[in-house]
């Protein structure tokens, strides 16, 4: 069996959340409640918790000439996966916080990279791979 990593974040608004995760990105909706909302973001569950009253620290740290946004999460994707996220989300005007580029090119460890946030201010990140054998390596 396939492990299916699980994160809860808060979101100030549900249904923002709900066109952002399940329209722009195309993450299926599951279960739900006037709080919370489940969603499968590539085989992994992600759950918006409504907590309007969360206050959020900027932070960010450099990596590869960019600043980084932290805390942030994401997937890890195919490189044609990620090249058509990358065409779906700027057809949908998402505006990005490090627009979607190769980092560490020519090095162990070349990736596509592209950070964004969603409509309550949680950064994502999604990177691509041309091998995923990769992603581990020093």
């Amino acid at each position: 069996m396939t492990n299916i990593f699980h994160l809860a974040f808060p979101v100030d608004d549900l249904d923002a959340a709900r066109d952002f995760y399940g329209n722009v990105l195309g993450c299926d909706e599951g279960r739900s409640s006037d709080h919370w909302i489940d969603f499968n973001l590539f085989g992994h569950q992600i759950v918006t918790h409504l907590s309007p009253n969360y206050v959020r620290q900027a932070a960010a740290n450099d990596v590869d000439k960019d600043s980084v946004p932290i805390p942030h999460f994401g997937i890890v994707l195919p490189m044609e996966d990620w090249r058509q996220l990358a065409e779906r989300l700027k057809a949908n005007g998402v505006n990005f916080v490090i627009e979607p580029k190769i980092r560490f090119a020519g090095e162990v460890g070349e990736q596509a990279t592209m950070f964004f946030m969603d409509p309550a201010g949680n950064a994502l990140e999604f990177k691509g791979f041309n091998d995923l054998s990769t992603v581990f390596a020093k």
